[in-house]
């Protein structure tokens, strides 16, 4: 059994480092809920193994599957993939997974967060989520990693960190009374800064238009490097992205990183708009306890949710149209990096995309 500390891990001298930092490896979870996933969830899980090999070519790649799904996810994908049995609800490691943790000399622990699938008994996306919140637990337990389990409700998608002291997140999301209503903004934000490792914290209103996570920090602004943020935008005054978009842009504009930095802004032009179409929505099965899938509904495309591995960076192709802007631009801004894009709308039609499937794992030593 995994150690669980009852001290901090700002007192005990660990942080949540940038995501371009050296990794161990990453997790991922097996897509195959049919209430979520379209036609048996087959096209969703030809999509995670797609983004499993791309990663896999630069570092190691842990795939968590369901017993019944061991041997479909086994053919689908190549030997360099671990494939290791875990029991989920649902695919999304990057909010029902741990927050891996380090101390900056080679040693590691990981924060096991409260999941609630989005929104709880009232507002979540599904139910059951029992099996998700052991997730982070199960995770932690295969790496011997010590744990930290604070009483809080929080996703990895909702949090964004430069690993200097910065963290950036929205308004809509962690202070959303479906998360931790008992919870002031300042009892959060000291929740982040000894879970974390953080001092400052960058707070904007609400994430991409029509995000069915309340705002995830992933999907609108990214740290591309320290003192650089990506950031979903949009030039159409129409959209209602825009004015989303627009105030975010201020926000940063007027932030200062702990460091006392100014931050520079790489705007990545959003895909689409982006719906979903009738055949599409046609092949959900629709459940008792699930949000539904709907014909015409708005997806909530955005290049920002990214995934920054050993050497590349693993970006959805979601837009014939702006696919190669977005490209070029996470070129500039990754000099070291190849870019690699992996076709990502299966995984956009499930409510995330490439970040929200992907959990790291930094280098160092479990301890």
């Amino acid at each position: 059994m995994t150690r669980t500390l009852t001290s901090n891990p700002k007192h005990d001298g660990f942080f949540m480092p940038a995501e371009w930092s050296p990794h161990a490896g990453t997790w991922m979870l097996w897509p195959e809920r049919t209430d979520n996933w379209r036609n048996d969830a087959g096209p969703a899980q030809a999509a995670f193994a797609d983004v499993a090999k791309a990663i896999a070519a630069h570092e190691p790649v842990t795939m968590c599957v369901s017993p019944a799904q061991y041997l479909a996810a086994r053919s689908l994908l190549p030997a360099r993939v671990r494939v290791v049995e875990m029991t989920s609800n649902d695919s999304w490691i990057r909010d029902c997974g741990p927050t891996f943790l380090t101390n900056g000399h080679n040693h590691t622990r990981g924060v096991d967060w409260r999941f609630n699938a989005w929104g709880g008994e009232t507002e979540g996306l599904y139910k059951p989520w029992d099996q998700d919140d052991l997730v982070g637990e199960k995770v932690l337990e295969m790496e011997r990693a010590v744990r930290y389990a604070p009483p809080i409700i929080l996703e990895g998608g909702s949090i964004e960190v430069d690993g200097q002291g910065t963290l950036i997140t929205t308004r809509q999301c962690l202070l959303n009374k479906n998360r931790n209503p008992d919870l002031t903004r300042g009892e959060i934000e000291t929740a982040l800064k000894n879970y974390l490792g953080v001092e400052a914290i960058i707070w904007l209103d609400r994430g991409v238009y029509q995000d069915e996570t309340d705002g995830h920090a992933d999907n609108l602004a990214r740290f591309v490097a320290p003192g650089k943020v990506a950031l979903t935008w949009t030039d159409d005054t129409s959209d209602p992205e825009y004015a989303i978009s627009q105030d975010a842009y201020k926000r940063l504009s007027k932030a200062r990183d702990a460091n006392g930095r100014e931050l520079e802004i790489l705007k990545l032009h959003q895909p689409g708009p982006l719906f979903m179409t009738h055949q599409e929505a046609q092949g959900v099965d629709h459940m008792e306890g699930t949000e539904p899938r709907r014909a015409g509904g708005r997806l909530a495309g955005s290049y920002v949710n990214f995934y920054i591995c050993n050497g590349a960076v693993i970006v959805p192709a979601l837009d014939p149209v702006r696919d190669c802007a977005a490209k070029a631009s996470l070129a500039t801004a990754f000099p070291l990096h190849e870019i690699v894009m992996v076709p990502a709308r299966e995984i956009l039609l499930g409510g995330g995309n490439i970040h929200c499937i992907t959990q790291q794992q930094p280098k160092g030593i479990a301890g």
